[in-house]
């Protein structure tokens, strides 16, 4: 029996997604459906309420007097990316997070955390 690794499971249907149509797009509309993907993967700001911020403030004070490891969860430009390492110094004047992690010392805006994890 041939398996087809482009098929894809959606419910009870198997289909191939746009690799049937792929002969029958213009180069523009390639760059469309593109575009329109990234945008879906965009997602808004995290309304952070005066909880949620002074719980990141406890957080971020703990991981500096521990030296510890830490997850860092920052949102900017609709991504939200991971960093892992360990918080050196903060920086109350410029808002600015510096956190070691395993190649250099690297820096962050304190306004685009969204979450913080200890890592023990």
């Amino acid at each position: 029996m041939k398996i087809n690794r482009k098929m894809k499971q959606v419910g009870t249907i198997k289909d191939r997604g746009n690799i049937k149509w792929q002969g029958m797009f213009l180069t523009e509309h390639v760059q469309l459906l593109r575009e329109w993907a990234e945008e879906d993967k965009r997602m808004p700001q995290p309304k952070l309420d005066a909880y949620d911020l002074q719980l990141i403030q406890e957080e971020l004070e703990l991981a500096l007097k521990r030296r510890c490891h830490v997850i860092i969860h920052t949102w900017k430009a609709g991504k939200v990316t991971r960093h892992y390492g360990t918080i050196v110094e903060i920086d109350l004047q410029t808002r600015v997070l510096t956190y070691a992690d395993p190649f250099k010392d690297r820096t962050l805006q304190v306004d685009e955390i969204v979450s913080i994890n200890l890592v023990d």
